[in-house]
């Protein structure tokens, strides 16, 4: 089975077991786990950052970012297909009060303009604007990598306004490794960042949030809230912090098996995809040339031994990750040719 639905289904490494099994450990909850904070301390100097807060997933770290920097009655920014937005139930809101206001992205990114028009004016009728999040790789725009020009220009006008900024990064490396930029050249225009150890980079689970101290001070006050207080973490903070700084650059293999994948795809008659419109790890193709709905071609496909995932009306989504080879990429687009031509 070769499974493309997500790089979230990879499985450890050896040697991340061996270092789950060797992990020097201590409870987390009183500050006592040398692995945990050494994985804190990395992230944060990775990303320019002052300290960091290990969480138990992207979405806990995201909300944790949201609900510290945003209070009840409040308002946040985001773009309109961002994951905080459609994936994450409404966390703000059910435990927060927290109100959402969305714009409409180009391949992930908000026009700046439109985010200085959203900002709300000092009116009792309308709530406070005190966040505003981005997202970068962009899920739904197909992993997309949105430029730190964009990020900078959104950073300028919050700062005027005296509004903090949040980057949901569960993919932020596979930015860092497709732009040539490092981690800190896109953390520098937001507040906090999450990124997600359990996706491109590896690790069996795990996600990091980064900000300034104060903030991550607050920040563990709601991963307690939340549940998130662990104890002996370091038997998962031994394997992000291995996939943390050995599994980065290897990204590029993901990126390239994608646009092979995509080129390939743009091939098989019925199906429509641009390969140039792929940055990173994500090909999502338009099956509407075939005539059926996107869980016929997914339920076909999962009988000859292809995974993959919808991701919308007549979408299906391929992810590249390190379980992944080209020679995988090249069964695969065979196996999708047969399928496609089945249906056809």
């Amino acid at each position: 089975m070769i499974d493309l639905r997500s790089d979230t289904v990879t499985k450890p490494s050896e040697e991340m077991r061996k270092a789950m099994y060797n992990a020097e450990v201590g409870d987390d909850v009183y500050g006592e786990d040398p692995t945990v904070q050494k994985l804190e301390d990395t992230a944060a100097r990775m990303l320019g950052k002052e300290a960091g807060l290990f969480v138990t997933s992207g979405t806990m770290g995201n909300q944790i970012a949201v609900l510290t920097q945003a209070r009840s009655g409040e308002e946040i920014i985001l773009e309109e297909t961002s994951h905080i937005f459609l994936y994450e139930g409404a966390t703000a809101s059910a435990f927060g009060g927290v109100q959402t206001r969305t714009i409409k992205g180009v391949r992930g990114a908000m026009n700046p303009e439109d985010v200085r028009g959203a900002i709300r004016p000092s009116d009792i009728h309308q709530p406070v604007t005190t966040l505003i999040c981005l997202e970068n790789t962009h899920n739904k725009a197909g992993g997309a990598v949105v430029p730190t020009e964009n990020m900078r220009a959104i950073h300028e006008i919050a700062r005027e306004n005296n509004i903090r900024v949040h980057l949901d990064g569960a993919r932020l490396f596979n930015a860092v490794v497709a732009s040539g930029q490092k981690p800190s050249d896109f953390a520098q225009y937001v507040d906090t960042v999450q990124f997600c150890f359990s996706k491109g980079l590896g690790a069996p689970v795990g996600s990091m949030l980064v900000g300034d101290r104060a903030t991550i001070e607050q920040a563990r006050v709601w991963r307690k809230r939340f549940g998130g207080g662990l104890r002996q973490v370091g038997v998962l903070a031994a394997p992000a912090l291995l996939a943390l700084t050995q599994n980065v650059e290897r990204l590029a293999e993901d990126h390239a098996n994608a646009k092979f994948l995509a080129e390939g795809l743009a091939q098989i008659p019925g199906l429509a995809i641009d390969p140039a419109t792929v940055d990173t790890n994500i090909v999502i193709v338009n099956i509407a040339g075939l005539g059926v709905s996107e869980t016929v071609l997914i339920d076909e496909l999962k009988k000859s031994g292809i995974l993959c995932g919808g991701f919308g009306p007549q979408l299906v989504r391929f992810v590249t990750h390190l379980n992944i080879s080209k020679a995988d990429i090249v069964s695969a687009l065979e196996t999708i040719q047969r399928v496609v031509r089945g249906l056809a």
